[in-house]
């Protein structure tokens, strides 16, 4: 099969087009022939810093296909279902290898591109507003890098649970688009700083909840712009910044940050977590909720789609096409 692969972590221009073997079938696994990869955050980190599982190595967490083999372990899946996966690695292939149990069916109606997006963007946020951040309706939320695949998920949870929401975002223009989505007040980072805009729109109070995927000095500014007793659901470090918040800063007014991982709560409480990610994919498939593809690249321009996400440009996700 045909994959993306390096040998050493890096830029974008690490990756190579390769034959590779295939993956071999687990027995309490599945082997999916991939359709579409919607390219994580976590995807573009460990190929710029990550550790290699092999030489050559797949990176890619999560993808959507068609079952092409079953292992002799699995009751609950047959060749031909549509699924889209997660996975530690191995989405930028041709086919992937996975446990059946890290598989959901793709709803009727729900096209493989979309699906593909639905998991860790949307099982993140919902964790992330919910079982961690304990969102209430009236409260009000401040999103990070609201035109991301986590972002976009947040904004519109949040906005129908009773939130009043405000995001950042690279410009003026992303977050005019991100009104379509729910969201209430946008800030755009390269003209203000957030934590005092955020204070000012709420009238000096604060934000009660804030999901902060970008880390370092951004997670300085998200404590400042806590409200009394404001939590963070920080998920990721998306800025590469080493930067160090002075934590004594959340004493004062009795605020909390919480670290979100969401692949050990699916190995944790699988159960939860694989019916709410269900859920999402169901209320995509209906249209209550929405994804946003930005653009979609060959398998082979693997190099191109992750520095379009490096751009900071992209609106949504970044697709790869096998």
């Amino acid at each position: 099969m045909k994959a993306a692969v390096y040998y050493e972590t890096g830029p974008p221009d690490v990756f190579r087009s390769e034959e590779v073997p295939d993956p071999a079938c687990p027995a309490d696994g599945v082997v999916v022939d991939v359709e579409a990869v919607s390219i994580e955050g976590g995807d573009v980190g460990h190929r710029a810093r990550g550790e290699l599982a092999a030489r050559p190595h797949i990176v890619g967490y999560q993808c959507a296909g068609v079952i092409r083999e079953v292992g002799p372990g699995v009751g609950d899946r047959e060749t031909g279902q549509r699924v889209v996966a997660i996975m530690l690695h191995g989405s930028h292939a041709e086919r992937a290898a996975v446990p059946a149990a890290a598989t959901w069916i793709v709803p009727d109606g729900l096209d493989l591109r979309r699906a593909a997006c639905v998991p860790i963007p949307f099982g993140t946020a919902d964790d992330c507003l919910f079982e961690f951040g304990h969102l209430q309706a009236g409260e009000t939320v401040l999103v990070h890098a609201g035109a991301g695949g986590v972002g976009l998920a947040a904004i519109q949870l949040a906005k129908r649970a009773g939130a009043t929401v405000l995001a950042t975002a690279s410009s003026d223009a992303k977050l005019a688009k991100l009104e379509t989505f729910g969201l209430d007040h946008g800030i755009n980072t390269r003209s203000v700083d957030f934590a005092a805009a955020a204070r000012e729109i709420t009238g000096g109070r604060g934000v009660d909840l804030v999901i902060d995927s970008v880390g370092g000095r951004t997670l300085a500014g998200s404590i400042e712009a806590l409200a009394y007793r404001g939590r963070i659901a920080f998920v990721g470090s998306a800025a590469r910044d080493d930067y160090r918040p002075d934590w004594t800063a959340l004493r004062p007014g009795n605020k909390t940050v919480t670290g979100i991982f969401l692949g050990a709560e699916f190995a944790i409480h699988h159960e939860r977590v694989h019916a709410m990610i269900q859920r999402h994919l169901e209320e995509v498939a209906r249209g209550t909720l929405a994804v946003v593809i930005d653009r979609e690249y060959p398998l082979a321009e693997a190099a191109a789609a992750h520095a379009r996400v490096e751009s900071r440009e992209a609106f949504g996700r970044v697709l790869l096409i096998p």
